[in-house]
């Protein structure tokens, strides 16, 4: 479990660096910080009972990570005043399942 963690991080918090400096190099740490903003969408987490539980997919559980939700992130991909954060959103649901398939390999 231990590497699966290391990768979800890295994924959360390393890999948006790359992104933001190969899209957008003139601004890539305002953009960089934009998508640590996108991060806030675990918000919803707090809503769950129990808040964390390790086996728990957020994919299709939390509000903010379900199948509407993410539609709508995909949306915002076509407006260019909310690209930035539909790519840090739609990130974060990559990453979030990436995890979800990893714990399907641990949990069961």
């Amino acid at each position: 479990m231990l590497i699966q963690q290391i990768i979800h991080y890295f994924l959360h918090f390393i890999f948006p660096v790359v992104i933001a400096y190969a899209f957008y190099r003139t601004e890539w740490r305002k953009v960089y910080f934009v998508l640590l903003l996108t991060m806030l969408v675990d918000i919803d987490h707090l809503l769950a009972n129990p808040i964390f539980a390790p086996c728990r997919c957020s994919i299709g559980f939390h509000l903010l990570h379900s199948y509407p939700a993410i539609a709508v992130y995909i949306l915002l991909l076509f407006f260019k005043p909310t690209r930035i954060i539909a790519i840090g959103l739609l990130w974060h649901m990559i990453t979030d399942s990436i995890d979800c398939m990893m714990q399907a390999v641990h949990c069961n």
